[in-house]
Parts: structure tokens; sequence; C-alpha cells
């Protein structure tokens, strides 16, 4: 029991201080970018490229294709400029909240291990999913959120067996370690008090699958298709409720609300992702995608108390599935140096008159570039740059007289991604 106690602790700590990096929106809160050189392509070729060991994710497939073992570390670093800014409709005064993302760190690691000609192990760590955004306790949309991290950890141990010289397939497990943890503020305007507070914070294990088919129909030539399963996060825990007024927690009290656990079912989404990677001649290649997410089953996400005589802590939101594409290319200047850049469009989980605060999501189109320096056959730097342009994503919400009215918009907000990994072949 205690060396269970002591992973649980050891996994969050590495979540939020290492692999916090689920505060970009791709079409929902999924990222491609984990720090691996996908993020100078803007993820295109994400299933087909398959050049270094950040395939035991995007394609396990991909891993008997590699000549030789290797490993890839990456360190990425986001900066969310994303702001709100309320207008005349908002119910309750405060300020707006500042920038709610800001900078966050994020990394991942993979190893694959090429056991004979055929057969290919590997495993990964990296965050694919989440958000992290901070208000404070004082602004406009106190009652709706005041700061809430959710994010996913993926442990992802792969297998891939090369069937000919043009069909590799591979599967692997999606061990996701997930954190939730969430601050609302409580009006206690019926008490005649100031705020109060509920706090709710939860970890748990969720289980999925990821599979992969690579086909190279001829040199230079490639076509990936892979699934990655839905992954259950069944969060349970007892919210922790301060500065309550006395009216209001006597009533929560008789209900029960302060007492019994609440249970916010997430289903992190399934995703298909179909790519081609061609080379032209001997320095240029191109590369693309579609891909699809599927948000319409996410969950629940938001807590709070909306009116006086509350029956329930959670609120229903609604999600569209999303849509992925991407164009790149790569350009291999000499034996030492290769560049690389993209461009990608994913669609919007959410309606415009459905956004909240609590996840403002919308469409968002990327730019990418990348470099990648080989300083001996078997050692390579890289770095990319990826801007994320989600631009203009208005608000609009009302839920009781409590939580009041939230309407504005986040203007020209936009995530810049640096990213930096070091591959090794041995």
């Amino acid at each position: 029991m205690k060396r269970v106690k002591l992973i649980r602790a050891l996994c969050s700590i590495f979540l939020v201080t290492v692999l916090a990096g689920g505060s970009a929106w791709a079409g929902g809160i999924s990222l491609y970018e984990f720090g691996s050189p996908d993020v100078g392509l803007a993820a295109a070729g994400y299933a087909a490229r398959t050049q270094d060991a950040s395939t035991v994710f995007t394609n396990p497939a991909g891993m008997s294709r590699l000549e030789k073992s290797q490993v890839l570390g990456g360190l990425q670093a986001l900066y969310g400029d994303v702001e709100f800014s309320p207008n005349s409709s908002t119910t309750f005064s405060g300020y707006d909240g500042g920038v709610a993302v800001g900078w966050i760190p994020a990394g991942s690691a993979f190893i694959v291990h090429k056991l004979n000609q055929d057969w290919s192990v590997g495993f990964g760590v990296l965050s694919y999913f989440g958000l992290a955004e901070d208000y404070g306790d004082n602004w406009v949309g106190r009652y709706y959120v005041q700061n809430s991290t959710l994010m996913g950890l993926t442990l992802t141990p792969a297998v891939s067996y090369k069937v000919n010289n043009w069909l590799y397939l591979g599967a692997g497990l999606n061990l996701m370690y997930g954190y939730l943890d969430t601050e609302v503020g409580i009006n206690n305007v019926g008490d005649a008090r100031p705020d109060g507070k509920l706090k709710y914070d939860d970890s748990e294990w969720g289980y999925g699958g990821n599979f992969g088919i690579l086909v190279e129909p001829k040199p230079g030539t490639r076509f990936g298709l892979t699934y990655l399963t839905e992954v259950k996060l069944d969060f349970s825990a007892v919210p922790e409720f301060s500065g309550l007024g006395p009216g209001l927690e006597a009533l929560l009290r008789s209900r029960g609300l302060t007492s019994s656990s609440l249970d916010l079912g997430m289903t992190v989404p399934q995703m298909v992702m179909f790519s081609a990677y061609h080379e032209l001649n001997a320095k240029w290649a191109v590369m693309g995608n579609v891909g699809w997410q599927d948000w319409s089953r996410f969950g629940k996400v938001d807590v709070g108390i909306n009116t006086s005589d509350p029956r329930d802590l959670t609120i229903d939101s609604d999600y569209n599935d999303t849509w992925h594409v991407a164009l790149g290319a790569q350009y291999r200047y000499s034996p030492q140096w290769t560049f690389t850049g993209g461009i990608a469009y994913d669609s919007s989980a959410v309606d415009d008159d459905k956004r909240t605060v609590t996840l403002p999501m919308g469409e968002t189109w990327k730019f990418a570039l990348g470099a990648q320096y080989a300083l001996n056959p078997n050692l390579t730097l890289g770095a990319a740059y990826e801007f994320v342009w989600m631009g203009d994503m208005s608000v609009d919400q009302e839920r009781g007289a409590l939580a009041g009215r939230v309407s504005g918009d986040y203007s020209d907000s936009s995530i810049s991604f640096f990213a930096l990994n070091l591959g090794w072949k041995y």
C-alpha cells in the first residue's frame, strides 16, 4: 500500500511540474506537440514519417522500420497568450483575469529497441491531453472557475512487427494517469459574507490502446494509419468547501453535497489519424495528415453552485467531434542539416454560443518551423517553433443568480511552442 501511494505521489509531481504541457488546443484540449521533431512540422506526417523514436506513440508500427535502436528526449515550453475581456453584460465586477495560461513546461522521452530484423519494442512517456489555467480569485468569472488543472500523463509500452518489405504492424498500451484540480468561487450574497470556495482535487488511472499500420509501397513513400482508443478517467472525490455562509452551508449539508463523493467521469477522446509521406528527391520530402477526434463523448468538466437552491454540483457541456488536416515539407540541406516546416488546421470542439471560460476552446491554425543537426551519424540535436492562432473567441454564459452572467471575448488568442530534442541511435 505504501508503494502504491508513493507511485501516485511521484506521478503527480512529475505530471504537474514536468509534463504539464496540456494547455494547448488541438481542436479540443488534446496535443500533437510534446517536444518531438513533429513540433517543427505542425504534426504533418504524424503517422507516416517514422524517422525517430517518437513513433512509439505516433505510430507504433514504425518502430520496426527504424534501422537502429534509438532514444529520443524532448523538452518543450509553451506560452499561452489567452486573456479575457469582459463586456457590460457581465454580472459581477472584478478584474479580467489577466493572462490565464502563460508559461508551461513540458517534456517527453521515448526508446525503441530492435530485437531482430522483424520485431521491435518501445516505451514512451508524454502528456498529450489537458488544460491548465489560472484567472485568480477575484476575476469577473470567479463563480465559474478561478483556477483549474486537468492533465493526463501517458506511459506507453509498444511492440512492432515487420510483416514484409512493405507492411508493418504495431500496437501499444495507453496507461494514463489523470489529475484534476479545480477551484471555484461561491457567492455568499444571501449571507452577506465574502466569497466562499469549492475545491475539487482527485487523480485516477485510465487505460486504452494505440494501434498502427504502416505501408511502404516503394522506398521514400509511406502511408500510416493509427487508432488511439478512448481513455476513461472516472474522477470521484469529496469536494472541499471553505468560507460558506451558514444558510448555504446548512442547505448543502442537508442534501449531502458537502460529504458525498462527486463523480466527474471524463472520456479522453479516441482519435484516428491517416498520414502520408513522399520523398520528391534526395533533398525534398512532403507529407500530410487527415485526422478525427471524438470530443462528443468528453463528459462533464464544470463544477460550481449556480442557484440558492442547489441540487447538483456538476454542469453538462456539449462538445463536437473535431477534424484535423496538415501539410508539411522537409528539406535535407546537407548530411548534417535538415529543415522542416508545416501548417495545420483543427476545427473547434465547441460552438461559439456554447464556449465556456472553463474550457475556452476554438478552431486553430498552426504554423511551424524546425531544424535538425546531426552532430555525428548517431546523435542528432533538434529545435522547433510552432505558432498556434485561435483569434477571437466570444463567450456568453449564464448559469443562475449566484453564478451570474459572464460575457466578453478572448481577443487575438495564441500559443507559442518552443521545443528542443536530442536523438541517439545505438
